[in-house]
């Protein structure tokens, strides 16, 4: 039989089928042409990320109104058994869940059984609700601020006013509309006698969750008695909703399960054949933006059929709970269904309640009350944060999931860096997407470029950083450190030190054994371009042999400004002053849509990379930083990354590029709740080795920050793509005042324990990669540990 509709056409062009197209699928059989279409568009679509929802159920009443004739899930009143999960039975199994690593609460009830039950209305009285949506609503918000899991509420038909008051508490919303032909509530038909299960019902209610925005889930029920037309027109009907609101989420395409006990016992189940066509048919119908999912505990035997076809979701899958529906189908354990996934070139990801697009644009799509909750669930793509860790806490690493897509599906990004050429937006973007054995083999590749430009050689420098004031005029806000002129908030005191104390410091550092001093400081008001020349004038007419490396281009950029200079002037008269080297802080992340969000004053894009370079040209050599995990994605990185490869390319002004993840504990930023908690480990380490390979022949120094990932997280860092511990620091503020836990000083013996501990060789340098002199060296390894100073304290530990 000749196929009508062009299957190649579809492979070479993926797109989304017409109505008539669609119902023209009704006489295709699931072959390969089929399901290759489908796959395609899949993999246009959603890439090689199949993700799932690690959820606990919560049934919190099996009482309902209709009686559809394969349902085991609803039955009627049971002598002795209540009607509804009490608020203490409701949190323990959220609770259950929450310990078990899950971050979804799915709420599953029968539909409003208080209309047909006079147990039903009494019980809810006496828990004080009048309705089992009232009901429900208040258990949501109580898991949520109990738990922090983000509750998803499949909640039977619905108002609008219903769908409104459950927005409030919780993320997301669904009604599987099963099925689009009015015969099956016809006598005889599977949903007879189920007044909420009329397909014009169902649609009114995924129309109003449209109408107010809620992410929405929906799907198809096969081989209950519909014609594959049938289930077309029901796809139809639903893409129909979603490209009016935009609000599905994902398509479910369940296959129908014979249960003894019911009226449908007999049914003949759909086979494997019938329901990978439906999940084709799906794919090639939907949007693409419209995950399609199918329960893998009802595919078991063929879910690389059901990969194959199309599938780029899992739905939920739950460590604690059954599936209260298909009690009888167990859930596949989560390794043996990260193999099947990997098997077909696909890496299982886990996800939350809402999917990721809704939480880009969450002003629209999520209640504000629970913004906050997401963002802390969430990674840098939106998809769930699956650990603890953060920057600067002191928890253990997290494992990093090794099953994935086979090694080998990046070379082709990878081979054009190792030819030094410039990767694209895109392929920097797919490297820091990488998990699994995808992620293994990008902190290889790392790796050898480390070793083949490197060597195994590790390098430090024993230095001080002595932040002069933490007074500032600006207002970033994942600033911890800076205090206005009279503020007692956040982590201690305003204070400046004067000019002599500094110096003293600097005595103290020398003394010591350090090779170099930082100095940074906030944007104080009344600092003029011609205290940092006298500071620098001091140190050097003190200590003429220590190092300078001072002044972000922040700093200098305002030096400048007050002086009525630009950089290009100012820099020399530093230069001249003693300045060494400057500081490629005051990056954040170079893109004016996150700088706008978290420092909208602070230098722009084309001022700090003017700066940077200026120092360049003015004999000056600095480092670059990043500092990320806040409220950026892996696009924003990329573009960080572009700029500094192309500033390197004109100047080869920079000595090190120092990824430094974002600290959330004390950050104000993170304090109000708008904010992620960091980069996971997992973006963390990929910082450290994408940027060895977006930046391979030009930049030969990645540094990684032991006071932000902690002293085993620094080595996993040196294992991929790293070659820089950064310095011994005495005294660092910065970083502890954001609430990080790790030490304010390294002594060098420790740096080199550190080093030695992944059989590497330490190599003491100079703030330019030189080599100390061999008394400086000895003079460091004698030193003892510095006490903190009380501005510093203060600073720290407020």
């Amino acid at each position: 039989m000749s196929e009508p509709i062009d299957c190649l056409a579809l492979v070479r062009a993926p797109r989304r089928l017409a109505d008539d197209e669609a119902m023209l699928l009704a006489d295709m059989e699931p072959g390969p042409a089929l399901m290759r279409a489908a796959a395609t568009r899949r993999d246009w679509a959603f890439g090689d990320r199949v993700t799932y929802s690690r959820k606990v159920f919560i049934p919190l009443t099996q009482l309902c109104r209709d009686a559809c004739h394969y349902c085991t899930f609803a039955h009627p009143p049971r002598r002795g058994e209540a009607a509804y999960l009490t608020p203490d039975e409701v949190l323990a199994i959220a609770r259950a869940g929450a310990a078990a690593g899950c971050q979804e609460a799915l709420f599953t009830l029968g539909d409003k059984p208080e209309l047909r039950y006079r147990v039903a209305r009494e019980e809810l009285d006496r828990l004080g609700h009048a309705t089992t949506l009232d009901y429900l609503a208040a258990m949501a918000d109580l898991v949520r601020r109990e738990t922090g899991l983000l509750p998803h509420l499949n909640a039977g038909v619905m108002t609008a006013d219903d769908i409104a008051t459950l927005r409030v508490v919780s993320v997301s919303q669904g009604l599987m509309l099963e099925t689009a032909s009015d015969r099956l509530s016809q006598r005889g038909g599977a949903h007879f006698g189920s007044p909420d299960k009329r397909p014009s019902v169902r649609l009114a209610t995924i129309a109003a969750a449209g109408e107010a925005a809620v992410p929405f889930t929906s799907g198809i029920l096969i081989g209950i008695g519909e014609t594959r037309r049938e289930r077309i027109e029901a796809l139809l009907a639903l893409r129909a909703l979603h490209e009016r609101y935009g609000h599905l989420q994902e398509i479910i395409v369940q296959n129908f399960r014979a249960k003894p006990g019911t009226r449908m016992a007999a049914h003949p189940e759909p086979d494997a054949a019938e329901h990978l066509w439906s999940v084709a048919a799906a794919r090639l119908i939907m949007s693409d933006d419209v995950a399609v999912q199918a329960p893998p505990n009802l595919g078991s035997g063929y879910l690389r059929g059901l990969l194959a076809a199309g599938v780029d979701d899992w739905g939920g899958v739950s460590p604690v709970t059954p599936d209260h529906v298909n009690p009888e189908k167990p859930w596949p354990h989560l390794d043996a269904l990260a193999r099947e996934t990997a098997a077909v070139g696909k890496v299982l990801v886990p996800r939350l309640a809402v999917h990721r697009r809704f939480l880009a644009d969450r002003a629209r799509w999520i209640d504000k009350g629970l913004h906050t909750a997401v963002l802390r669930a969430s990674d840098s793509e939106g998809f769930a944060r699956a650990e603890a860790w953060t920057p600067g806490a002191s928890l253990p690493l997290p494992a990093m999931p090794a099953i994935g897509p086979r090694v080998g599906s990046l070379s082709p990004i990878l081979l054009r860096a190792t030819r030094r050429e410039e990767l694209s937006e895109a392929d920097i973007g797919a490297l820091f997407g990488a998990r699994g054995e995808a992620f293994s083999e990008v902190c290889a590749a790392a790796d050898a470029l480390r070793r083949e430009t490197n060597g195994d050689t590790v390098s430090y420098i024993v230095t001080r950083n002595v932040n002069y004031t933490n007074i500032c005029s600006y207002r970033c806000s994942f600033c911890a450190f800076s205090k206005g002129k009279t503020a007692d908030h956040l982590r201690g005191r305003p204070y400046e030190l004067e000019i002599p104390d500094v110096v003293a410091r600097c005595r103290e550092a020398w003394e010591r054994g350090a090779v170099e001093v930082c100095l940074q400081g906030g944007i104080h008001p009344d600092y003029t371009g011609a205290f940092y020349l006298e500071l620098c004038r001091a140190i050097k007419a003190e200590l003429p042999d220590l190092h300078i490396h001072a002044f972000s281009p922040l700093e200098t950029f305002q030096g400048a400004k007050t002086l009525d200079l630009t950089p290009s002037e100012f820099l020399p008269m530093l230069r001249d002053a003693g300045l060494g080297t400057l500081p490629g802080t005051a990056a954040e992340v170079l893109d004016p849509e996150v700088r706008a969000i978290i420092c909208p004053d602070k230098v722009t894009v084309e001022q700090w990379l003017h700066v940077v370079e200026s120092a360049h040209r003015a004999g000056l050599r600095t480092t670059a930083t990043i500092m990320f995990g806040h409220v950026d994605t892996p696009r924003h990185w990329a573009r960080h990354l572009l700029h500094l490869r192309r500033l390197q390319e004109r100047t080869g002004g920079i000595t090190e590029f120092v990824p430094l993840p974002f600290v959330a504990m004390e950050s104000p930023i993170n304090l109000r709740g708008q904010s992620r908690l960091g980069p996971t480990f997992r973006e963390s380490v990929l910082m450290h080795a994408v940027s060895r390979i977006v930046f391979h022949g030009l930049i030969e120094n990645i540094q990684t920050s032991w006071v932000k990932m902690g002293t085993e997280g620094a080595q996993v860092c040196l294992n991929a793509g790293a070659n820089d511990v950064g310095g011994t620091l005495m005294n660092e503020s910065i970083t502890r005042a954001a609430g990080a836990a790790h030490g304010q000083e390294m002594t060098p013996a420790a740096l080199e324990l550190l080093i030695r501990g992944i059989g590497r060789t330490p190599r003491q340098r100079t703030t330019l990669y030189g080599t100390p002199r061999a008394e400086r060296i000895a003079v460091s390894h004698a030193a003892s540990p510095l006490p903190q100073p009380e501005t510093d304290r203060a600073a720290a530990n407020g």
